[in-house]
Protein backbone atom coordinates (compact mmCIF):
# COMPACT_ATOMS: atom_id res chain seq x y z
CA UNK A 1 0.00 0.00 0.00
CA UNK A 2 2.73 2.58 -0.58
CA UNK A 3 0.38 5.66 -0.48
CA UNK A 4 1.44 8.31 -3.07
CA UNK A 5 3.62 11.19 -1.35
CA UNK A 6 1.68 14.30 -1.40
CA UNK A 7 3.08 17.50 0.09
CA UNK A 8 0.57 20.38 1.47
CA UNK A 9 0.19 23.72 0.79
CA UNK A 10 -2.61 25.19 2.58
CA UNK A 11 -3.44 25.89 5.89
CA UNK A 12 -0.65 23.51 7.04
CA UNK A 13 2.26 24.02 4.75
CA UNK A 14 4.96 21.62 4.54
CA UNK A 15 8.38 22.54 2.76
CA UNK A 16 9.32 20.76 0.02
CA UNK A 17 12.99 19.31 -1.52
CA UNK A 18 12.93 20.81 -5.33
CA UNK A 19 12.53 17.30 -6.62
CA UNK A 20 9.41 16.59 -5.07
CA UNK A 21 5.90 17.81 -6.30
CA UNK A 22 3.60 19.84 -4.14
CA UNK A 23 -0.21 19.44 -4.37
CA UNK A 24 -2.44 21.88 -2.65
CA UNK A 25 -5.24 20.22 -0.17
CA UNK A 26 -8.74 21.25 -0.17
CA UNK A 27 -10.06 23.67 2.84
CA UNK A 28 -12.11 20.84 4.03
CA UNK A 29 -9.25 18.46 3.99
CA UNK A 30 -7.00 20.90 5.45
CA UNK A 31 -9.63 21.56 8.14
CA UNK A 32 -10.03 18.13 8.65
CA UNK A 33 -6.22 17.28 9.43
CA UNK A 34 -6.78 20.12 11.88
CA UNK A 35 -9.60 18.56 13.48
CA UNK A 36 -7.96 15.32 13.76
CA UNK A 37 -4.85 16.51 15.24
CA UNK A 38 -6.56 17.97 17.70
CA UNK A 39 -8.39 15.46 18.56
CA UNK A 40 -5.20 12.86 18.78
CA UNK A 41 -3.44 12.14 21.44
CA UNK A 42 -0.07 12.90 20.12
CA UNK A 43 3.32 11.58 21.74
CA UNK A 44 6.76 12.20 20.52
CA UNK A 45 9.06 9.20 22.40
CA UNK A 46 12.64 11.23 22.19
CA UNK A 47 13.21 14.55 23.10
CA UNK A 48 16.80 14.98 24.36
CA UNK A 49 17.47 17.82 26.89
CA UNK A 50 21.03 19.48 28.06
CA UNK A 51 22.71 19.35 31.66
CA UNK A 52 21.55 22.50 32.58
CA UNK A 53 17.67 22.14 31.04
CA UNK A 54 15.31 23.43 34.04
CA UNK A 55 17.60 26.38 35.20
CA UNK A 56 17.45 30.01 34.62
CA UNK A 57 19.82 28.90 31.71
CA UNK A 58 17.06 26.43 29.73
CA UNK A 59 13.84 27.68 30.59
CA UNK A 60 11.39 24.66 29.49
CA UNK A 61 8.69 27.11 29.25
CA UNK A 62 10.38 29.06 26.26
CA UNK A 63 13.74 28.58 25.72
CA UNK A 64 15.11 28.69 22.55
CA UNK A 65 15.22 25.23 21.79
CA UNK A 66 13.21 22.68 19.54
CA UNK A 67 10.79 21.58 22.66
CA UNK A 68 9.65 23.85 24.88
CA UNK A 69 6.27 24.12 27.07
CA UNK A 70 4.76 26.68 24.55
CA UNK A 71 6.02 25.34 21.38
CA UNK A 72 4.02 21.68 22.57
CA UNK A 73 1.34 23.87 23.10
CA UNK A 74 1.37 25.49 19.75
CA UNK A 75 2.35 22.48 17.82
CA UNK A 76 -0.96 20.11 19.52
CA UNK A 77 2.19 17.79 21.02
CA UNK A 78 0.18 16.42 24.31
CA UNK A 79 3.07 14.27 25.37
CA UNK A 80 6.94 13.78 25.29
CA UNK A 81 9.33 11.53 26.73
CA UNK A 82 12.36 13.67 28.29
CA UNK A 83 15.70 11.58 27.72
CA UNK A 84 18.18 10.86 30.33
CA UNK A 85 21.12 10.71 28.23
CA UNK A 86 24.73 9.94 28.88
CA UNK A 87 27.30 9.52 26.34
CA UNK A 88 29.50 6.55 25.99
CA UNK A 89 33.61 6.90 27.32
CA UNK A 90 35.86 4.58 28.69
CA UNK A 91 34.44 2.40 30.91
CA UNK A 92 36.22 2.94 34.26
CA UNK A 93 35.08 3.72 37.72
CA UNK A 94 35.14 6.93 37.23
CA UNK A 95 33.46 7.27 34.19
CA UNK A 96 31.02 5.05 35.09
CA UNK A 97 30.73 7.54 38.62
CA UNK A 98 30.62 10.75 36.13
CA UNK A 99 27.77 8.81 33.56
CA UNK A 100 25.23 8.01 37.07
CA UNK A 101 26.00 12.04 37.91
CA UNK A 102 25.12 13.15 34.84
CA UNK A 103 21.67 10.96 34.66
CA UNK A 104 20.80 12.07 38.00
CA UNK A 105 21.29 15.55 37.07
CA UNK A 106 18.72 15.15 34.35
CA UNK A 107 16.41 13.11 36.32
CA UNK A 108 16.49 15.95 38.35
CA UNK A 109 15.78 18.69 36.02
CA UNK A 110 12.71 16.87 34.06
CA UNK A 111 11.12 16.88 37.69
CA UNK A 112 11.81 20.00 38.27
CA UNK A 113 9.95 21.11 35.46
CA UNK A 114 7.08 19.10 36.11
CA UNK A 115 6.87 19.38 39.87
CA UNK A 116 8.44 22.86 41.16
CA UNK A 117 8.87 25.06 37.56
CA UNK A 118 5.34 24.23 36.05
CA UNK A 119 3.14 22.27 37.76
CA UNK A 120 -0.07 23.86 36.22
CA UNK A 121 0.86 23.29 32.82
CA UNK A 122 2.48 19.62 32.63
CA UNK A 123 2.95 16.63 34.94
CA UNK A 124 4.91 13.75 34.87
CA UNK A 125 3.54 10.19 33.82
CA UNK A 126 4.15 7.02 35.47
CA UNK A 127 1.99 4.74 34.18
CA UNK A 128 0.15 4.62 30.54
CA UNK A 129 -3.04 5.65 32.22
CA UNK A 130 -1.33 8.74 33.47
CA UNK A 131 -0.71 10.26 29.81
CA UNK A 132 -4.08 9.76 29.54
CA UNK A 133 -5.09 11.47 32.31
CA UNK A 134 -2.65 14.55 32.38
CA UNK A 135 -4.31 15.11 28.90
CA UNK A 136 -7.62 14.95 29.86
CA UNK A 137 -7.05 17.31 32.47
CA UNK A 138 -5.45 19.88 29.76
CA UNK A 139 -2.00 19.16 30.76
CA UNK A 140 1.20 18.25 29.00
CA UNK A 141 2.45 15.13 30.23
CA UNK A 142 6.08 14.48 30.24
CA UNK A 143 7.39 10.77 30.25
CA UNK A 144 11.34 9.72 31.16
CA UNK A 145 13.13 7.59 29.12
CA UNK A 146 17.00 6.57 29.31
CA UNK A 147 19.38 6.47 26.52
CA UNK A 148 22.03 3.88 27.02
CA UNK A 149 22.79 1.55 29.53
CA UNK A 150 26.39 3.13 30.19
CA UNK A 151 24.16 4.99 32.72
CA UNK A 152 24.03 1.95 34.72
CA UNK A 153 27.27 0.65 34.74
CA UNK A 154 27.83 -2.63 35.94
CA UNK A 155 25.50 -2.05 39.01
CA UNK A 156 21.39 -3.35 38.10
CA UNK A 157 20.28 -1.78 41.10
CA UNK A 158 20.36 1.34 39.43
CA UNK A 159 17.86 -0.13 37.30
CA UNK A 160 15.53 0.51 40.23
CA UNK A 161 16.26 3.49 41.12
CA UNK A 162 16.00 5.08 38.07
CA UNK A 163 12.59 3.07 38.07
CA UNK A 164 11.59 5.15 40.88
CA UNK A 165 12.77 8.54 39.65
CA UNK A 166 10.24 7.76 36.63
CA UNK A 167 12.22 5.58 33.81
CA UNK A 168 9.98 4.38 31.80
CA UNK A 169 12.43 3.15 28.81
CA UNK A 170 16.07 2.20 28.77
CA UNK A 171 18.11 2.12 25.73
CA UNK A 172 20.85 -0.86 26.44
CA UNK A 173 22.76 1.24 24.63
CA UNK A 174 24.52 3.77 22.48
CA UNK A 175 27.06 4.52 20.35
CA UNK A 176 29.53 1.91 21.64
CA UNK A 177 29.43 -1.06 22.82
CA UNK A 178 29.12 -1.03 27.10
CA UNK A 179 28.87 -3.81 29.53
CA UNK A 180 25.22 -4.61 28.45
CA UNK A 181 25.35 -5.26 25.09
CA UNK A 182 26.81 -4.39 21.40
CA UNK A 183 25.94 -1.57 19.91
CA UNK A 184 25.33 -0.99 16.04
CA UNK A 185 28.45 1.94 15.97
CA UNK A 186 31.13 0.78 17.79
CA UNK A 187 33.62 3.02 18.69
CA UNK A 188 37.57 2.02 18.14
CA UNK A 189 38.81 5.08 20.55
CA UNK A 190 37.50 2.96 23.46
CA UNK A 191 38.91 0.29 22.44
CA UNK A 192 35.55 -1.25 20.72
CA UNK A 193 35.98 -4.15 18.29
CA UNK A 194 33.83 -4.81 16.00
CA UNK A 195 32.09 -7.27 17.90
CA UNK A 196 32.17 -7.94 21.94
CA UNK A 197 29.63 -9.81 23.42
CA UNK A 198 28.02 -11.24 19.95
CA UNK A 199 25.01 -9.51 21.30
CA UNK A 200 23.19 -9.32 24.56
CA UNK A 201 25.55 -10.14 27.45
CA UNK A 202 24.84 -11.89 30.52
CA UNK A 203 24.74 -8.97 32.65
CA UNK A 204 22.26 -6.94 29.77
CA UNK A 205 20.25 -10.29 29.89
CA UNK A 206 19.74 -10.06 33.79
CA UNK A 207 19.17 -6.09 32.66
CA UNK A 208 16.29 -7.43 30.38
CA UNK A 209 15.05 -9.37 33.17
CA UNK A 210 14.78 -6.75 35.70
CA UNK A 211 13.21 -4.24 33.63
CA UNK A 212 10.58 -6.92 32.74
CA UNK A 213 9.63 -7.70 36.54
CA UNK A 214 9.64 -3.92 36.89
CA UNK A 215 8.23 -2.42 34.13
CA UNK A 216 10.24 -0.79 31.99
CA UNK A 217 10.11 -0.76 28.44
CA UNK A 218 13.19 -2.04 26.67
CA UNK A 219 14.91 -0.33 24.20
CA UNK A 220 16.63 -1.36 20.97
CA UNK A 221 17.54 1.52 19.36
CA UNK A 222 21.26 2.04 18.87
CA UNK A 223 21.63 -1.66 19.17
CA UNK A 224 23.30 -3.96 16.76
CA UNK A 225 20.97 -6.63 14.88
CA UNK A 226 22.12 -9.47 17.08
CA UNK A 227 21.57 -7.04 20.07
CA UNK A 228 17.95 -6.05 18.67
CA UNK A 229 17.43 -9.98 18.15
CA UNK A 230 18.79 -11.05 21.67
CA UNK A 231 16.81 -8.78 23.06
CA UNK A 232 13.28 -9.26 21.45
CA UNK A 233 14.12 -13.05 22.13
CA UNK A 234 15.07 -12.71 26.02
CA UNK A 235 12.26 -9.96 27.02
CA UNK A 236 9.24 -11.28 28.06
CA UNK A 237 7.58 -8.01 27.03
CA UNK A 238 7.22 -6.55 23.97
CA UNK A 239 10.23 -4.07 23.32
CA UNK A 240 10.57 -0.56 21.34
CA UNK A 241 12.71 1.29 19.19
CA UNK A 242 12.60 4.17 20.73
CA UNK A 243 14.05 6.40 17.71
CA UNK A 244 14.71 4.35 14.60
CA UNK A 245 13.74 4.24 11.17
CA UNK A 246 13.62 1.56 8.04
CA UNK A 247 16.96 -0.12 6.52
CA UNK A 248 15.48 -0.37 3.18
CA UNK A 249 15.13 2.72 2.60
CA UNK A 250 17.78 4.09 3.93
CA UNK A 251 21.48 2.41 4.56
CA UNK A 252 22.11 3.26 7.95
CA UNK A 253 23.60 1.36 10.87
CA UNK A 254 20.76 2.80 13.01
CA UNK A 255 18.23 1.49 11.14
CA UNK A 256 16.22 -1.66 11.24
CA UNK A 257 16.53 -4.33 8.77
CA UNK A 258 13.09 -6.23 7.62
CA UNK A 259 13.87 -9.50 9.97
CA UNK A 260 14.62 -6.97 13.02
CA UNK A 261 11.16 -5.60 12.02
CA UNK A 262 9.25 -9.12 11.39
CA UNK A 263 10.74 -10.05 14.87
CA UNK A 264 9.44 -7.19 16.50
CA UNK A 265 6.23 -7.47 15.29
CA UNK A 266 6.06 -11.08 16.31
CA UNK A 267 7.07 -9.28 20.06
CA UNK A 268 4.15 -7.60 19.95
CA UNK A 269 6.36 -4.62 19.86
CA UNK A 270 6.29 -0.63 18.03
CA UNK A 271 9.18 0.97 16.37
CA UNK A 272 9.15 4.72 16.80
CA UNK A 273 10.04 6.24 13.39
CA UNK A 274 12.33 8.88 14.21
CA UNK A 275 12.39 12.40 12.02
CA UNK A 276 16.22 12.35 11.92
CA UNK A 277 17.42 13.54 8.65
CA UNK A 278 20.83 11.14 7.70
CA UNK A 279 18.75 8.34 8.57
CA UNK A 280 16.03 9.49 6.29
CA UNK A 281 17.54 10.95 3.58
CA UNK A 282 20.98 8.96 4.07
CA UNK A 283 24.39 10.65 3.01
CA UNK A 284 26.98 9.73 0.99
CA UNK A 285 30.58 9.13 2.16
CA UNK A 286 31.15 12.40 0.85
CA UNK A 287 29.25 14.05 3.54
CA UNK A 288 30.26 12.62 6.77
CA UNK A 289 34.26 12.81 5.48
CA UNK A 290 33.58 16.29 5.31
CA UNK A 291 32.00 16.46 8.59
CA UNK A 292 34.84 14.85 10.25
CA UNK A 293 36.98 17.24 8.31
CA UNK A 294 35.65 20.16 10.01
CA UNK A 295 35.82 18.70 13.45
CA UNK A 296 39.24 17.90 13.25
CA UNK A 297 40.00 21.39 11.79
CA UNK A 298 38.16 22.90 14.90
CA UNK A 299 40.24 20.30 17.35
CA UNK A 300 37.00 18.31 18.11
CA UNK A 301 36.00 14.94 18.43
CA UNK A 302 33.28 12.96 18.48
CA UNK A 303 29.58 13.71 18.94
CA UNK A 304 29.13 17.61 19.21
CA UNK A 305 27.30 19.44 21.23
CA UNK A 306 27.51 23.37 20.07
CA UNK A 307 25.95 24.47 23.08
CA UNK A 308 28.85 23.29 24.99
CA UNK A 309 31.44 25.23 22.90
CA UNK A 310 33.69 28.46 23.08
CA UNK A 311 31.47 31.31 20.96
CA UNK A 312 34.12 31.55 18.58
CA UNK A 313 34.26 27.66 17.79
CA UNK A 314 30.46 27.69 18.09
CA UNK A 315 29.88 30.02 15.19
CA UNK A 316 32.61 28.34 12.74
CA UNK A 317 31.38 24.87 13.43
CA UNK A 318 27.57 26.16 12.97
CA UNK A 319 28.83 27.63 9.60
CA UNK A 320 30.82 24.80 8.17
CA UNK A 321 28.03 22.32 9.15
CA UNK A 322 25.53 24.72 7.26
CA UNK A 323 27.66 25.06 4.22
CA UNK A 324 28.00 20.88 4.42
CA UNK A 325 24.28 20.39 4.92
CA UNK A 326 23.07 22.64 1.90
CA UNK A 327 25.59 20.25 -0.40
CA UNK A 328 22.85 17.67 -0.09
CA UNK A 329 19.22 18.15 0.23
CA UNK A 330 17.33 17.14 3.88
CA UNK A 331 14.81 14.99 4.70
CA UNK A 332 11.10 16.33 4.47
CA UNK A 333 8.38 15.41 6.09
CA UNK A 334 7.06 13.28 3.17
CA UNK A 335 10.37 11.10 3.11
CA UNK A 336 10.12 10.57 7.02
CA UNK A 337 6.42 9.18 6.20
CA UNK A 338 7.67 6.96 3.50
CA UNK A 339 9.26 5.09 6.26
CA UNK A 340 5.72 4.85 8.05
CA UNK A 341 4.05 3.49 5.29
CA UNK A 342 6.87 1.31 4.83
CA UNK A 343 6.30 -0.13 8.48
CA UNK A 344 2.61 -0.35 7.82
CA UNK A 345 2.95 -2.93 4.77
CA UNK A 346 5.86 -5.19 6.14
CA UNK A 347 4.16 -5.81 9.86
CA UNK A 348 0.90 -3.67 10.16
CA UNK A 349 -0.51 -0.88 11.66
CA UNK A 350 -0.53 -1.90 15.01
CA UNK A 351 3.49 -1.89 14.93
CA UNK A 352 4.32 1.90 14.49
CA UNK A 353 4.90 5.74 15.64
CA UNK A 354 6.51 8.42 15.84
CA UNK A 355 10.05 10.24 17.42
CA UNK A 356 11.76 13.41 16.73
CA UNK A 357 14.76 13.05 18.78
CA UNK A 358 14.81 16.73 19.09
CA UNK A 359 17.86 17.96 20.84
CA UNK A 360 19.74 15.18 19.82
CA UNK A 361 20.14 15.98 16.45
CA UNK A 362 16.28 15.22 15.29
CA UNK A 363 14.82 17.56 12.95
CA UNK A 364 13.74 17.83 9.12
CA UNK A 365 12.06 19.82 6.71
CA UNK A 366 8.39 20.65 8.08
CA UNK A 367 8.97 19.69 11.51
CA UNK A 368 11.92 21.25 12.47
CA UNK A 369 10.41 21.82 16.36
CA UNK A 370 7.46 21.12 18.42
CA UNK A 371 5.72 23.65 17.02
CA UNK A 372 5.41 21.74 13.66
CA UNK A 373 3.81 18.87 14.32
CA UNK A 374 0.60 18.70 13.05
CA UNK A 375 2.36 18.76 9.39
CA UNK A 376 3.27 15.36 9.92
CA UNK A 377 -0.78 14.40 11.14
CA UNK A 378 -1.54 16.52 7.95
CA UNK A 379 0.97 14.13 5.72
CA UNK A 380 -0.59 11.10 7.05
CA UNK A 381 -3.78 12.09 6.38
CA UNK A 382 -3.06 12.99 3.02
CA UNK A 383 -1.48 9.14 2.29
CA UNK A 384 -5.54 8.12 3.31
CA UNK A 385 -4.56 7.23 7.08
CA UNK A 386 -7.89 7.69 9.07
CA UNK A 387 -8.44 9.11 12.18
CA UNK A 388 -7.85 5.81 14.11
CA UNK A 389 -4.72 5.13 12.57
CA UNK A 390 -3.68 8.32 12.99
CA UNK A 391 -4.30 8.00 16.65
CA UNK A 392 -2.60 4.65 16.89
CA UNK A 393 0.65 5.87 15.12
CA UNK A 394 1.05 9.01 17.62
CA UNK A 395 0.06 7.43 20.86
CA UNK A 396 -2.07 4.54 21.07
CA UNK A 397 0.69 1.40 19.63
CA UNK A 398 3.21 2.85 22.29
CA UNK A 399 0.39 3.41 24.75
CA UNK A 400 -0.31 -0.38 23.95
CA UNK A 401 2.91 -1.69 24.55
CA UNK A 402 3.18 0.26 27.59
CA UNK A 403 -0.10 -1.09 29.23
CA UNK A 404 1.49 -4.67 27.83
CA UNK A 405 4.80 -4.17 30.02
CA UNK A 406 2.82 -3.19 32.90
CA UNK A 407 0.90 -6.36 32.97
CA UNK A 408 4.01 -8.46 32.50
CA UNK A 409 5.34 -6.43 35.35
CA UNK A 410 2.46 -7.23 37.72
CA UNK A 411 2.37 -11.02 36.72
CA UNK A 412 6.18 -11.45 37.39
Amino acid sequence: MHRASILLVAAITLPACADRETATMPSSEAGDAAAIHAAALTLDTHVDIDLDFATEAIDPLDADIQVNLQKMRAGGLDTAFFVVYVGQTERTRENYARAQADAMTKFEAIHRMTNTLYPDLIGLAYRAADVERLVSEGKLAAAIGVENGYAIGTDLGLIDRYYELGARYLGLVHNGHNDLADSASPRPRFGDAEIEHGGVSELGAAAIRRMNELGIMVDISHASKQTALDTIALSQAPVIASHSSVHALGNHVRNLDDETLLRLRDNGGVVQIVAFDIYINVRPAEFFEARGALRESLGLQGFVDPAQLDEDIREAYERGMAEIDARWSPADVAAFVDHIDYVVDLIGIDHVGISSDFGGGGGINGWSDAAETPNVTAELLARGYSAEDIEKIWSGNLLRVWREVEAVAARL
